[in-house]
């Protein structure tokens, strides 16, 4: 167990250790692994669970950060093992799980009461598909994570208001972020951002954008996308210091 710098919780473990086989170019665990050679095999640790009783109630855990726990590759017993056993123990705690691999999600819902389950889209055809996967499910939270967001999500001019209908009953928390390293050549356009901002104002969900997006935020293009910003004074364009930052109510 690890305390982290993701944002939105308090801590990371993981249960599964192991080279991820989905290979994502931008991974950063596959890149750690590579780096410090560490053992690539695939095995189930649950101790990490017993390090859960040292930490306050209330505490939010990312459970899996640096491998993917719904894919082919993971034992069923290990994830019965979580969802049935550890994770009803700790019901002071809430438990975040987010998945490349949508379609495995339904096997095990409902979740239990203290998760919250999310599905990673990085393109426009990831967004869609996560509406799927979302619909399937029973989860006290059901987010998005646009992240890294490396093409336009969503365009209000070739989306019907379907789109909208669909946030407005299957997602309640939406978090966008960049590729890290934060590179200008990975990094998304501020019109990317405004327009998947814009649909989840009007489907009243909450949005978190990610610490990796304020040197974008904070250029001097930022003037002309207000409504990314909180309390923005229209009459000067001063900018407070923080970036939105919602979690799901």
């Amino acid at each position: 167990m690890n305390r982290t710098k993701i944002e939105y919780v308090d801590y990371t473990i993981n249960p599964v250790k192991g080279k991820c086989p989905m290979g994502c170019s931008y991974c950063y665990a596959r890149r750690m692994y590579d780096r410090f050679k560490w053992n690539p095999e695939i095995r189930y640790e649950p101790e990490v669970f017993i390090d859960l009783n040292l930490i306050s109630s209330g505490s939010k855990i990312f459970v899996g950060s640096t491998m993917e726990l719904f894919g082919d590759w993971v034992d069923k017993r290990w994830l019965k093992d979580m969802f049935y056993w550890w994770i009803p123990r700790h019901k002071d705690k809430t438990f975040i799980f987010l998945t490349k691999c949508p379609q495995n999600l339904g096997r095990w819902s409902p979740f239990p009461e203290n998760c919250w389950v999310g599905i990673t889209a990085t393109n426009a055809k990831m967004f869609k598909d996560a509406f799927v996967g979302l619909s399937e499910i029973t989860a006290r939270v059901k987010f998005i994570s646009i992240e890294p967001m490396l093409e336009r999500i969503y365009h209000p001019l070739y989306v019907c208001q379907d789109m909208i209908d669909l946030m407005v009953t299957y997602v309640d928390w939406l978090i966008i972020g960049q590729q890290t390293p934060v590179s200008k050549k990975t990094e998304p356009k501020l019109e990317w951002i405004k327009e998947i901002v814009e649909a989840a104002d009007k489907a009243s969900i909450p949005v978190f954008l990610k610490d990796n997006l304020k040197p974008l935020l904070n250029s001097n293009s930022m003037r002309i996308y207000e409504n990314l910003w909180r309390h923005l004074d229209a009459k000067t364009l001063a900018f407070p210091l923080s970036v939105r930052q919602e979690m799901p109510r």
